[in-house]
This record gives structure tokens, C-alpha cells and sequence, in this order.
């Protein structure tokens, strides 16, 4: 019996399905996140973790498969050279999606799909906060020093 065993399929053609997915994860692994629809993100997540896991694995026929799925030989090397040791002690769950909004001209619902530990975003932000902040010092420090010699 075969039941609930059944998968996306996107609205797509098996050959177009696979280039999809496999153009999405070449540029996950280019980018480490990407901006996609709900239904597109959740196809790819269990791909990327299982290429993911493979580049823990890090032995030649693991990267045999992973060139075999991937596009590029950039996003190859970025999988067994950066991610697999950022996530050896993981045993899985290395994505997560977070949801957007709709899409305003067909009402897709849209999401984030990127690693648990995406550090880009998040370190531009706290930098972006922190120089306002030390603006906001200096000028209360220049006008307490300007207000005290008058």
C-alpha cells in the first residue's frame, strides 16, 4: 500500500521539476538563502539538507553526488568546505523557512528558505543599530559639551 506516499509536484513535468529544484539549490548554496514560493521551498528543503549531509559525510563519492545534483562547482566547494564543518555536531534540521507575505500580483504566498545560522542579514543589522547608536552618543556627547561652555 502506497498511501500518503505522495510528493509536490509543482505543476510541472518531471524533467522541469528536476532543473527547478535543481537550479534553486545551486543558488541556495551560492547565496545561503533564497526568496521563493511556499510550495517550492518546501520541495527543496529535504534536497538541500540530504546534499548537506552528504558534505559531512566528505568522502569522494559524496562529492561525486553532490557535483552530480549541483550546477556549479562554486556551490560543491561551499558545501564540503564552509557548511559541512559549520554544521558537524547538527544531525539535520540545517534550513529553515520563514514566511513573507503574498505576493502582490497572483497572491503566492512567499517565504525565506536559509540556513538556521544565516549570519549575513543579522550581523549587517546589528552593525547598522550600533553606528546609529554611537552617532547618537556622539551627538549628545557634542551637545552637552556645547551646551557646557556657553
Amino acid at each position: 500500500m502506497r498511501h500518503l506516499n505522495s510528493y509536490s509536484k509543482l505543476g510541472r513535468r518531471s524533467d522541469h521539476r528536476r532543473a527547478l529544484l535543481r537550479n534553486l539549490a545551486t543558488s541556495f548554496f551560492v547565496h545561503g538563502s533564497i526568496k521563493t514560493t511556499l510550495p517550492k521551498a518546501k520541495a527543496l528543503r529535504p534536497i538541500v539538507e540530504k546534499l548537506i549531509t552528504l558534505g559531512k559525510r566528505g568522502d569522494l563519492h559524496a562529492r561525486r553526488q553532490v557535483a552530480a545534483y549541483l550546477f556549479d562547482t562554486e556551490s560543491v566547494k561551499k558545501v564540503f568546505e564552509k557548511l559541512s564543518p559549520r554544521f558537524e555536531t547538527r544531525n539535520g534540521g540545517y534550513t529553515r523557512i520563514v514566511k513573507i507575505g503574498e505576493r502582490f500580483g497572483d497572491g503566492a504566498y512567499l517565504c525565506n528558505l536559509e540556513l538556521v545560522d544565516f549570519r549575513e542579514h543579522e550581523g549587517k543589522a546589528r552593525k547598522l543599530v550600533s553606528d546609529q547608536f554611537k552617532e547618537k552618543k556622539a551627538k549628545a556627547a557634542e551637545n552637552a559639551k556645547a551646551a557646557g561652555q556657553q
